[in-house]
């Protein structure tokens, strides 16, 4: 199978390597991108055939990953339009906010399209994805695709009238993330810790929990309560959080980035 990538950049980029390192060969992989410096790196880290324009790829890959800002996908889709039609690849669109409907509109019909909506964990690996399909695709495409975006991560199958609350769990959630960790290295600061290593700790005590919570599949719950000895520390700082409106700003967060990504 050859998979081609219309676009390589952080995304993009980051799919094309975690297949590079799953043992996909660089060989059977096309990539057009207007960065040509990007293309060259691509070509000495990874091996992949550099493609001379979009249409090129369209041409010669059985899977066609649209990987370009949403914004250039008007400009670019038109023309690859008569190939895809006639070909009729499997086309996967990472495209932020453009619905499957959308991007039909452009295409024309009788494409198999899936859309897919990464995560920026995807670049190392530890992605969480989600997908969505027209009724031309098979369970074999279906196949294909999660065996490309298992290269960097997970990814689940949904309805696509769900993407934006996945959005605002898993694509905006990494900045959530990132500022409650940044927020408990400063508390360690506070208290005589180096900042270098406060981040450090918290980064990989996050990292840590998450990894029991999917290993031991428990109720994050359940397994904070073993953590919380009575009349102990922990609880003390649960209850800190609760009485400062932890739970209520994590939702309140989630709910500002969902309607924002239904406005887009």
């Amino acid at each position: 199978m050859k998979i081609g990538f219309i676009g390589a950049g952080n995304m993009g980029g980051a799919i094309l390597r975690g297949l590079v390192s799953g043992g996909f060969r660089g060989g059977d992989i096309l990539v057009y991108d207007r960065d040509s410096a990007r293309l060259m790196q691509l070509f000495e880290d990874c091996g992949i055939v550099i493609s001379s324009s979009a249409e090129e790829v369209a041409k010669q890959a059985d899977t066609v990953i649209l990987a370009v800002k949403p914004q250039i996908l008007p400009s670019v889709l038109p023309a690859l339009s008569p190939i895809l039609a006639r070909r009729t690849p499997l086309v996967i669109s990472i495209a932020a906010g453009k619905s499957i409907s959308w991007i039909e509109e452009l295409l024309g019909g009788g494409v198999p399209l899936v859309r897919v909506m990464p995560n920026i964990a995807a670049r190392v690996g530890e992605g969480m994805a989600a997908f969505c399909a027209n009724g031309h695709v098979t369970d074999t495409h279906k196949k294909n695709v999660r065996m490309i975006f298992e290269a960097v991560g997970q990814i689940i199958e949904l309805d696509e009238h769900l993407f934006p609350a996945f959005t605002s769990i898993a694509g905006c959630s990494p900045a959530f993330t990132l500022m409650y960790i940044d927020s408990l290295a400063q508390a360690g600061v506070r208290y005589g810790i180096p900042k270098s290593a406060a981040l450090k700790i918290a980064a990989q005590s996050v990292l840590g929990t998450t990894r029991l919570m999917q290993e031991t599949g428990e109720h994050p719950r359940k397994l904070a309560d073993q953590v919380c000895s009575p009349g102990g520390t922990t609880i003390e700082g649960v209850c800190a959080l609760q009485e400062h409106g932890f739970e209520d700003a994590v939702i309140s967060a989630v709910s500002a980035s969902f309607e924002k990504d239904k406005k887009l």
